[in-house]
């Protein structure tokens, strides 16, 4: 950008580089500008994903107009704090909670690990700086990882579906027919993997048909198209006349489709050439960084982060979102679930409501999964990392939701005892 350049190519970067590399160049920061980097690195999280700083996908959405959300900007200084604002007169919103949002999506601990720097996201203060303005200051950083990640993406067999449509009563027995059928008619040529869900949808006695009716999702894999192909859903067509009363499906039957495995790496990161091409053939040669350091493991849960519990006293059944907001998303085959408090009171009796032995039993699909939970006292929030629960990653995953986006939803709509004091 010193020599001139109008348009700036990458390689594979990250996200967070479209605010660090303008930054660091414009306020000459050098490679062990650890704070200064960080709080760049922030900036760009806070900006990666547009809209989802400034009110889109956010749980409280009925607060703001968020029919149109203006993009977010961030006004950076050379210590490396910034503010967080948006256009004058664009739609949603930019409020510390909107941006704490974000800070939380698609992300593990309190160390954000990242090729110029680690960024410790336990240390981000956020104030109010006006009317759609926010300070994100206080950011502190430490010396990248050796290492680099790499991304893997192999074929992996092939996939297909087909969803029943259960109609009025009886629900569970028609669902068990046309699983014992479909059975029977792929006995000789049976896919490596048979994914079952019965999704209830219905309503009894309801003036609608689709709001009566049930969905029965099968999902199938194998390494052969043949047989995750037409074979399979072939066989659904075939009972249709000697099935389930009312038997239909969603959509007709499809062939197989190849499935993609995500599969993250890591290589020294010396051993990548980092290099800069010029509009007029210069080639500049970029060192690795002068420092690096493997960052420890950080507790799961420390105890000295936690605030004083709440006294005790009466409660109230309610959703859990009456008070906190989520944000929920994916980290390859994990899942992340960003979980935040709107109070400081409110703070005091998530920080020790919200075990993980509580997060299992609202979300009985995590069980069977390891479940690490992260405390970030600075953002009043709770981050929990599910291993595993999107099995292979997005492109292979059976799940319903395979990117985590509505997990944060689904826990806020649970019902739990909240003391009546911060309702």
């Amino acid at each position: 950008m010193r020599s001139g350049a109008d348009v700036v190519v990458t390689g594979r970067v990250t996200d967070a580089s479209l605010v660090v590399g303008p930054a660091a160049a414009r306020f000459g920061w050098q490679r062990d500008d650890w704070n200064a980097l960080a709080g760049a690195s922030v900036a760009g999280h806070i900006l990666e994903c547009g809209a989802q700083s400034t009110g889109g996908n956010y749980s409280f959405f009925t607060e703001h107009d968020v029919r149109h959300p203006g993009f977010p900007i961030a006004e950076m200084r050379a210590d490396g704090s910034s503010v967080i604002t948006k256009h004058h007169g664009t739609g949603g919103a930019v409020t510390i909670e909107t941006v704490t949002a974000q800070l939380l999506y698609e992300i593990d601990g309190p160390r954000y690990l990242g090729p110029d720097v680690v960024t410790r996201f336990d240390t981000i203060e956020l104030g109010n700086d006006g009317a759609d303005r926010v300070r994100v200051t206080g950011v502190r950083g430490e010396p990248p990882p050796p290492t680099l990640k790499v991304c893997c993406n192999t074929l992996s067999g092939y996939r297909n579906a087909v969803v029943f449509v259960l109609c009025g009563t009886d629900i569970e027995a028609k669902a068990a027919l046309v699983r014992d059928q479909m059975d029977a008619g792929l006995a000789v040529a049976r896919p490596q993997q048979i994914h079952w869900t019965l999704a209830r949808t219905d309503h009894i006695d309801s003036d609608d048909e689709e709001a009566a009716s049930a969905l029965l999702h099968c999902r199938v894999r194998d390494p052969d198209p043949a047989i995750a192909g037409r074979q399979f859903s072939a066989r659904a067509v075939e009972i249709g006349l000697g099935s389930y009363p009312g038997f239909h499906l969603t959509a007709p039957p499809g062939d197989a489709s190849p499935v993609g495995v995500y599969h993250p790496g890591f290589i020294p990161a010396d051993a990548v050439d980092h290099m800069v091409v010029l509009h007029d053939g210069t080639r500049i040669p970029i060192a690795p960084a002068p420092e690096t350091r493997m960052p420890g493991r950080h507790p799961d849960d420390t105890a000295s982060d936690l605030p004083l519990p709440l006294p005790a006293g009466p409660t109230r059944r309610v959703a859990l979102g009456a008070i906190v907001g989520a944000r929920s998303g994916d980290k390859g085959g994990d899942a992340n679930l960003g979980v935040w408090a709107r109070t400081d009171a409110s703070w005091r009796w998530l920080a020790h409501a919200l075990t993980v032995d509580e997060l299992r039993r609202l979300l009985p699909e995590t069980g069977g999964f390891p479940v690490r939970r992260h405390v970030f006292a600075n953002l009043r929030s709770l981050n929990f990392v599910i291993e595993g629960l999107l099995g292979e990653g997005v492109a292979s995953s059976t799940r319903f939701d395979p990117q985590a986006k509505a997990l944060g939803e689904w826990l806020r709509s649970r019902i739990i005892d909240i003391p009546e004091e911060l309702l």
